[in-house]
């Protein structure tokens, strides 16, 4: 592996009466860097260019002897402006001081026992900011630094991330800050003024608290499944599960709660796969798709339930056995659809419908019950996707494997 180029260097090194590498920088190569486990030439290894992240390398004397394709894209640097200038000239950083960052840590010059800096936001000329963390390399502990080894990368995902968390942050204080107002609003009235309301008010005041409590309450909930669907550790108790059953109850719900019992329509097209999942997660899917068609929609809420194609087990994501599988084992699945007769969802907007904080209309929410949804199907081994209905409205389909035990199957 060429450890001093990038770009054009396999070109330099195949071009006809062309220096080695190491001596044209007037450095000593190390022919380690091009050796496998075993000591043979590593041909196959990774080259510097194939790295998502930026790499420059420095020798002992201080020169640069690698500077990839990604140092280059992050530091706007030609590589060949790099190679064989010293490190501090052809990578010039400063802390958010303004102090000169290799100056400060003095790495050739400073303590022995220094391995390397952690990771930390430093300054390219121009105010960009950008991570750098690097290694000193030492053939022995405390023995002079032969190379040093620094990684590069951009701050945009780590500031997308930050994004996100302050938008979480902000839109949960919005929503908290509704109910815990009216929360202690109507108690601080009945404990300082109880007397003075009917039975009637009190009955109305106590039942505005207690739904929003409640609403405090979901919400807290939202918010331990996105840490846990996040940190991948939502976990998963299965049981069997009467998906018609659930979706009737779910709808009768719905109706006592004030909605026409003719508005919603179910279809179970049978005989259905016995099901195993979570019931307590299923039930919040199903409550949420069908909030969702009855808030944002109109017209009738359609849900069918039917089993899907069943699925290879060698298979990819997408649905259908792909070209050249072998026929095998399947998984049996069952597909839960809800849909109404509204003005549906922009085409533009189908691609966010799954994000934190999407909202279909103003009509309040979070924006995080989808996002939640996604997790809590996925989760099952399933799969999600939004479409436009033939009535024109939104179209949810989630599909689930049976997810039978092992010891049942």
């Amino acid at each position: 592996m060429d450890v001093r180029t990038s770009g054009a260097r396999a070109a330099e090194a195949h071009a006809p009466g062309a220096e080695p590498p190491g001596e044209e920088l007037g450095e000593r190569h190390d022919d380690r860097q091009d050796e496998g486990p075993g000591g043979a030439p590593d041909a196959l290894g990774p080259h510097p260019d194939d790295l998502p992240d930026g790499l420059v390398v420095a020798d002992e004397t201080g020169l640069v002897t690698c500077f990839n394709a990604a140092a280059a894209r992050i530091t706007a640097t030609d590589p060949a402006d790099a190679l064989g200038r010293r490190l501090e000239v052809a990578l010039p950083l400063e802390d958010l001081d303004g102090r000169r960052w290799w100056a400060l840590t003095d790495p050739y010059g400073g303590l022995a026992i220094r391995a390397g800096q952690p990771e930390r936001n430093l300054l390219l000329p121009g105010g960009r900011e950008v991570l750098v963390s690097a290694r000193y390399v030492r053939e022995r502990p405390t023995g002079p630094v032969r190379r040093v080894v620094v990684c590069l990368r951009g701050t945009e995902a780590r500031r997308r991330t930050e994004r996100s968390h302050a938008e979480l942050i902000a839109t949960v204080a919005h929503e908290l800050r509704s109910p815990l107002t009216s929360v202690k609003g109507f108690t601080a009235t009945l404990l300082a003024k109880w007397e003075r309301f009917t039975d009637d008010q009190k009955r109305l005041m106590l039942e505005t608290v207690d739904a929003d409590a409640n609403r405090v309450t979901r919400l807290i909930a939202e918010l331990l499944d996105i840490s846990r669907i996040d940190s991948g550790r939502l976990e998963v108790r299965r049981q069997p599960v009467d998906l018609a059953a659930a979706v009737r109850r779910h709808v009768q719900a719905l109706t006592a709660a004030g909605h026409t019992a003719e508005r919603f329509l179910i279809r179970v097209r049978g005989p259905l796969p016995r099901l195993w999942a979570d019931p307590d997660k299923i039930d919040q899917v199903l409550g949420n798709l069908l909030e969702n068609a009855v808030r944002h929609g109109e017209g009738t809420v359609t849900i069918d339930i039917a089993p899907a194609p069943a699925k290879p087990v060698a298979e990819g994501p997408e649905e259908g056995p792909r070209e050249g599988l072998a026929e095998g084992p399947t998984v049996e699945r069952t597909a839960v659809t809800v849909s109404d007769e509204g003005p549906g969802i922009p085409e533009e907007s189908m691609s966010r419908v799954f994000t934190r904080f999407w909202r279909g209309s103003k009509r309040g929410g979070t924006g995080l019950g989808l996002y939640i949804v996604k997790g809590i199907v996925e989760a099952h081994g399933g799969t999600i996707t939004v479409d436009r209905a033939r009535g024109g409205g939104a179209e949810f389909r989630f599909i689930l494997p049976v997810g039978t035990p092992a010891y049942l199957a």
